[in-house]
């Protein structure tokens, strides 16, 4: 029986740490003011590109508001691309740390 639970762990380890390697290479878009900006993230919430649209350098509060906004998409997007690959191996239990 002990030994059942330790390949059973091994395994889940070894797909874990599959799905991780694949959400490093894996990438979400999101952009705002209608794709004047664009960020780009891996599945690991690492920011890949930033692209700004010349037309909105001239108003910085604006700017700002659109980075900020492009972002938080992009982090929310990330953690559910996590959150869906990371289901298939939990079984749709939310496992703390995990994502």
């Amino acid at each position: 029986m002990n030994k059942i639970l330790m390949r059973q762990a091994r395994q889940f380890q070894e797909k874990l740490e599959k799905i991780q390697q694949e959400l490093e290479k894996a990438t979400v878009e999101a952009s705002s003011g209608g794709g004047a900006v664009t960020v780009v993230m891996t599945g690991q919430q690492q920011v890949q590109s930033v692209k700004i649209s010349p037309e909105v350098v001239d108003d910085i509060e604006m700017l700002q508001d659109l980075v900020l906004t492009a972002m938080n998409e992009a982090v929310k997007k990330s953690k559910e691309l996590a959150a869906s690959r990371l289901s298939a191996l939990t079984g749709g239990l939310n496992i703390p740390g995990l994502t």
